[in-house]
């Protein structure tokens, strides 16, 4: 009578544990998400940092000629890292006469709730109150918007919300992240989703995955030892930027001209279903430009091989008609309606920011 009872007990307590493991699954610990608060205030910014509506901080940091400078560059670092990201571009750009901005997201760096994940909509919001600011600054310069990454997942995103997206002369999306869910097989879906809402702040690693970032030994060491970069990330902080992706990759048929794509042929982070996606939903008839370097890898700005492409991003921001001068942009784009290869446009529209 007692074994029956224990395995009564057993049997209960193992049915208790499954409709509660169940209700983990259907209700429990939804990702922790920390988006911007009400607005309280007109944004505002200084050498130091973009005041956002809400109040919250967004470090500053800028490079280049502070007065006359040929051109300005927003720049959106990746993630896990933050605005120094783009010291070493800068100086490059800077030798072009181009003065280059950056701010930390939030959620990384030194900007509010670092190590947590705000929103799609708290990130493009960010991004165009920074290009408001920095283009009203600068009046009568050719501007540019430049996402590494996550950065660029940003600037796609803003593309297609009901907002109007920040105006500028001129986009460049390097290596963007855009491994959204309709391109993972179903195990990573799965995973994430059951992840994300049974054990959102567990933290993981980069480590063990294999992967090859940069051929920039060096600068990666340096990063590994940044305090400000990111090194164990949560896994709602994962399922915000899967958010992200998914953002992103359905705003590409949205992207307007203007715009320099930079892949890496050696790319190791996003995957080639991926790209392969992201390449055909490009809109055919733009002045879209991509660009692919046979010795890039997803940190193309940073390789060691980066001052060609510096070079030709820095040519492109002077004549975006012309051919680059490395020649990478010698790539052609699949239409998403027909399939068929599609000539590059070079007759590009007037700039965004110079239209009426």
């Amino acid at each position: 009578m007692r074994a029956g009872n224990q395995y009564s007990e057993y049997g209960m307590g193992r049915r208790n544990l499954i409709i509660c493991f169940l209700a983990a699954l259907s209700a429990g610990c939804a990702p922790w998400h920390t988006p911007p608060g009400p607005a309280l205030h007109a944004p505002s910014w200084n050498e130091e940092g973009i005041t956002a509506p809400d109040g919250a901080h967004l470090p500053l940091r800028r490079w280049g000629p502070k007065d006359r400078p040929r051109g300005v560059v927003l720049a959106l670092h990746g993630f896990n890292d933050y605005s120094k990201a783009f010291e070493a571009p800068a100086k490059s750009f800077a030798a072009a006469g181009i003065t280059t901005y950056a701010y930390d997201q939030r959620g990384f760096g030194r900007a509010p709730n670092k190590g947590t994940w705000s929103s799609v909509d708290g990130m493009t919001d960010d991004l165009r109150v920074a290009a408001r600011l920095v283009r009203d600054a600068h009046p009568d310069v050719p501007f540019y918007i430049l996402g590494e990454s996550m950065g660029a997942a940003v600037v796609l995103a803003a593309m297609d919300q009901d907002h109007l997206p920040p105006a500028a002369d001129g986009y460049v999306l390097s290596a963007p992240a855009i491994w959204a869910r309709r391109v993972m097989p179903v195990w990573q879906r799965v995973g994430l989703e059951f992840f994300a809402h049974t054990i959102p702040l567990f933290h993981v690693t980069g480590q063990g995955f294999n992967r090859t970032p940069s051929d920039n030994q060096d600068m990666l060491r340096k990063l590994g030892r940044d305090p400000l970069v990111i090194k164990y990330t949560r896994i709602d902080t994962i399922y915000g930027l899967v958010n992200l992706m998914d953002a992103a990759l359905d705003a590409v048929p949205r992207l307007p001209g203007n715009t320099l794509i930079l892949l890496g042929q050696k790319e190791d982070i996003v995957p080639n279903e991926a790209m392969a996606a992201f390449l055909a939903a490009l809109p055919a008839e733009s002045c879209i430009k991509v660009a692919r370097y046979r010795s890039g890898y997803h940190m193309l700005l940073r390789d060691l091989k980066a001052d060609v492409v510096l070079g030709d991003l820095a040519a492109w921001m002077a004549h975006p008609e012309h051919a680059l001068p490395s020649g990478a942009d010698r790539v052609k784009v699949v239409s998403q309606e027909s399939g068929a290869p599609a000539s590059l446009a070079l007759d590009c529209s007037p700039p965004i920011a110079a239209r009426p």
